[in-house]
């Protein structure tokens, strides 16, 4: 019956094959679990955070709605698209929210309303067929340096949190002599000595023994219980968490672009990169039915929305799981087996500190960043609005500034190039983009 379902002869593949393929998939990912809650109330020993309207969110129970969200959502991908593929927060759009939770710019609930909104968007976005028109919209190289100016973001997060670089007055080195500078940096070379030899789960192992050796320097702190789950009162604060007002403004609108784009060309370049690394593209080199992976992270986000979860998109760390053999969905639902485990472990993720989270955020950074290499240089037409893009995103502050900026100078500079590439046009569609994106600057 699995073998008829999941068409596991036809892929070349079987079940012992496809439930390894899964629990890699997961070593991979899993670090989400601990990066999330942090990204959204902050790093440091503080379990809880109350918002600008007073809702107290708790990291048990933003750990306990991530896992159940990633193993429900990544579940409905293996078992209805039948493709190797898991999903869970990205990494981007959290922080970036986060931050302006933490610093009482915008509640709890303004940012799932942002994050309902973009998934409503990209659900009929799906349904009626119009990526294609949005692909074709957006140059290249704007697409390629949102990911690069966000791996910065997250880099200097590492960093600042780790205490590797210290930001309080300018650009400054951390005090080397700390145990969590000494941790986090070992942790650093660790993880890019198994990455190196591509050990999976890498970031994984990195953090659990980073976690491990921090208990005889007092940075880790065993918890009283290594199992459990939240109080029903604390899974309550995130559930149905809307807040619509002021969703109107320009701030705003620039916010809801952003947990859309982001999403939407994130996705597609996984699906499509992991997919090639699974034969599974037709000689076009498109994927057949792509249809249903786009539907299903789009459901993802809007689901993700409803519990207290940041934008729900598929992990590129799926291809762990098809470099060991993963062909089908399958290797879905053998992750999404190990998520629901890691509900039960809550205690084990929460006691994990900075020092060992650190260094998977600057890899996160570093994995994102390298899609530089993408970006044409050489032609000032096409780099003068990534470069924008990646000062402000790194100078500025912010993820949101970063990106509008950057976007408003291609327009800008490609407007005025006199030139007979193709690649220098404006679509239409970005002049009208630009309207939203310069009230933002006005008003922010």
């Amino acid at each position: 019956m699995l073998d008829k379902f999941f068409k596991l002869t036809e892929r070349n593949t079987n079940f012992k094959t496809e439930m390894a393929a899964g629990v890699t998939t997961f070593m991979a990912m899993a670090y989400v679990l601990v990066v999330q809650p942090s990204s959204i109330i902050g790093f440091g020993p503080e379990q809880t955070f109350t918002d600008i309207n007073g809702v107290v969110i708790s990291r048990a129970a933003l750990l306990f709605m991530t896992a159940l969200v990633s193993g429900i959502i990544t579940l409905f991908m293996g078992c209805y698209a039948n493709l190797p593929f898991a999903l869970s927060a990205g990494m981007g759009t959290n922080f970036m929210l986060g931050a302006m939770i933490q610093s009482k710019t915008i509640s709890f609930g303004n940012s799932m309303s942002i994050i309902l909104i973009s998934g409503i968007i990209f659900v009929l976005l799906t349904l009626f067929g119009i990526r294609d028109i949005i692909v074709k919209a957006i140059p290249l190289n704007i697409k390629t340096s949102i990911s690069v100016a966000i791996g910065f973001f997250i880099t200097y997060l590492g960093f600042s949190n780790s205490g590797i670089g210290n930001f309080e007055d300018g650009i400054n080195l951390g005090n080397f002599a700390d145990p969590n500078v000494f941790l986090a940096i070992f942790g650093l070379i660790l993880i890019a000595i198994m990455t190196l030899y591509q050990l999976p789960g890498a970031l994984l192992i990195g953090i659990i023994a980073i976690t491990i050796i921090g208990i005889p320097f007092g940075i880790t702190r065993v918890p009283e219980q290594l199992f459990g789950v939240p109080e029903m009162s604390e899974l309550s604060q995130l559930t149905l968490s809307f807040d619509f007002n002021n969703l109107l403004n320009g701030s705003t609108m620039v916010l809801i672009f952003i947990a859309f784009f982001g999403d939407f060309f994130s996705t597609l370049g996984t699906v499509l990169g992991v997919s090639e690394k699974a034969n599974l593209l037709d000689e076009n080199g498109n994927l057949p039915g792509i249809q249903r992976p786009f539907l299903v992270d789009a459901i993802g986000t809007v689901v993700g929305a409803f519990t207290g979860c940041t934008t729900i998109t598929t992990f590129v760390e799926s291809s762990a799981g098809v470099q060991a053999g993963g062909r089908t969905g399958l290797t879905s639902v053998s992750t999404a087996f190990m998520f629901f485990i890691s509900i039960l472990a809550s205690p084990l993720f929460l006691m994990i500190p900075d020092a060992a989270t650190a260094p998977a955020l600057i890899f996160v950074g570093y994995s994102m960043i390298s899609s530089m290499k993408n970006i044409d240089f050489n032609n000032f037409s096409e780099s003068f609005g990534p470069f924008v893009m990646i000062i402000f995103t790194a100078f500025a502050g912010g993820i949101a500034s970063g990106i509008s900026a950057g976007i408003l100078a291609d327009v800008a500079i490609k407007t005025f190039t006199r030139s007979e590439k193709a690649e220098k046009a404006v679509h239409p569609l970005m002049y009208a983009l630009c309207i939203p994106l310069m009230v933002y600057f006005v008003f922010n």
